[in-house]
């Protein structure tokens, strides 16, 4: 009779295990697409079995398993900020190419076809007002397009600025979002293991990663480290360490809650794509482009220095002025010099047109390096396109590792349809059959019981 009440015991505990496993089941299927869950897998555990000693076995559940991999995380991650960091540059290059574009009729190279032509027609007739009115006019130009140039480099470095500031902002959020979860696991018993909570981790953990490089550290109470770049401690428990922008320098800074500069740790993800945008590349473009302004300017100023205006006197006003300081493209402009002030003519020949063709000839003779300033212009120009396509190929290749990276991790732990569909099949048989059991056990019991009455 013992033996008959343990077997009876045995199948309502093989019901209650089934009836786990069904449970997770359907979580799985509830959870197919919410972000960051993985696979749970309720295994079943053979219990001893060995009927002529009287154990007549059973089985029992097992712990819950999750099918998470913390390698093929890690590695969506990491793909995931390599990403971002092209993306980023992709974006911000593209927005700034538009500016050095060599085809436009407003740009540097345009406009310093249009000055020299002028040269060239008042080489022409020298003492024609119009065509000296006609290198004032494109002198302006030149300037115009210089400053025109220098601006759009700066737009660049106060839109990158504003998208540094927003995304520290949304860095400080994601991070804020982790402390909330390791507050909970720290204030709720049970909550270490709760699987909803650990999608809401990794979820957020990779939506942080294409902001920047990101690395979690597992505690013993289950809450996590969060580590920005390797280096920056951005989480500890409930303690929060917040990034703000530094905007008090030439160069942006980023500094964490104690003041500390952290910008050459955040290397990874949008962030370290804007940093490196924002204080490398464009000091580096504005840097060359200033060059060329103002040896273009100095080379043309000393050129009309050496000749004589119209009434042959030696000019007492330069063509061009600019602010080295400030930057030679970005203040660049015509001064207040006249028509009649232009030093069209060598000093042996007043009146002539020697100084006019010398400027006309220095379209074809080198300024910088041995380039000549249209080829300058060219050179600043293809830097930015270089850059620009190094990055787009960056960002594809990048693309096709992220996907191969998600896909890797689906492949296993992503909750599959068919399988849960199938895994459910077996399970509710598996319940059916110890159902019936359990029913023909207890009429057993139940006559058993009559016959000894």
């Amino acid at each position: 009779m013992g033996n008959l009440f343990t077997s009876l015991a045995n199948s309502t505990s093989a019901l209650r295990a089934f009836e786990r496993q069904m449970t997770v089941i359907q979580n799985n299927v509830a959870n197919a697409n919410t972000p960051g869950y993985v696979r749970q897998i309720q295994r079943l555990v053979a219990t001893p079995f060995d009927p002529a000693r009287g154990i007549i076995g059973g089985v029992r559940l097992a712990p819950l398993y999750s099918a998470r991999s913390e390698f093929l995380e890690s590695n969506v991650q990491g793909q995931t900020s390599q990403h971002g960091y092209s993306e980023q540059k992709s974006v911000d290059l593209s927005q700034l190419s538009f500016t050095f574009d060599l085809n436009s009729a407003s740009g540097v190279a345009s406009a310093f076809n249009g000055f020299f032509q002028s040269f060239s027609k008042l080489s022409i007739s020298p003492n024609d007002s119009v065509a000296r009115q006609g290198v004032l006019d494109q002198a302006g130009a030149v300037a115009t397009s210089f400053r025109q140039a220098a601006s759009g480099i700066s737009a660049s470095g106060t839109r990158a600025d504003n998208q540094i500031k927003d995304t520290l902002q949304k860095i400080n959020d994601l991070v804020g979002r982790l402390r909330d979860i390791n507050a909970t696991r720290r204030e709720v018993a049970g909550s270490k293991n709760d699987a909803g909570l650990e999608a809401s981790v990794y979820a957020t953990l990779e939506e942080l990663s294409s902001y920047t490089s990101v690395q979690a550290l597992r505690q013993d109470d289950g809450t996590i480290t969060v580590l920005l770049g390797g280096q920056v401690s951005a989480l500890m428990g409930v303690t929060q360490n917040r990034l703000a922008a530094d905007f008090s320098s030439p160069r942006t800074a980023v500094r964490d809650a104690y003041g500390k500069d952290v910008t050459s740790i955040l290397s990874g993800g949008k962030i370290g794509a804007l940093l490196d945008f924002r204080n490398h590349d464009l000091p580096s473009y504005r840097a060359d482009l200033d060059s060329l302004a103002q040896n273009f300017a100095e080379k043309i100023n000393t050129a009309l220095a050496a000749g004589v205006d119209k009434n042959g006197a030696t000019p007492a006003v330069d063509l061009f002025s600019f602010n080295g300081a400030v930057g030679a493209a970005y203040t660049m402009a015509v001064t207040n010099i006249t028509v009649d002030q232009i030093a069209a003519a060598s000093p042996t020949a007043p009146g002539g047109n020697g100084t006019a063709l010398a400027i006309a000839r220095l379209s074809s003779q080198p300024l910088v390096n041995g380039f000549t300033p249209t080829q300058v212009f060219g050179n600043l120009s293809a830097r930015i396109g270089r850059d620009l396509s190094a990055a787009q190929d960056s960002e594809n290749t990048q693309l096709d590792m992220l996907e191969q990276a998600l896909s890797l991790r689906s492949q296993a732990s992503a909750v599959s349809l068919d399988e849960e569909a199938a895994q459910l099949i077996q399970v509710q048989r598996a319940y059916q059959a110890a159902g019936k059991l359990v029913g023909v056990l207890q009429e057993m019991t139940q006559t058993l019981i009559d016959l000894i009455r």
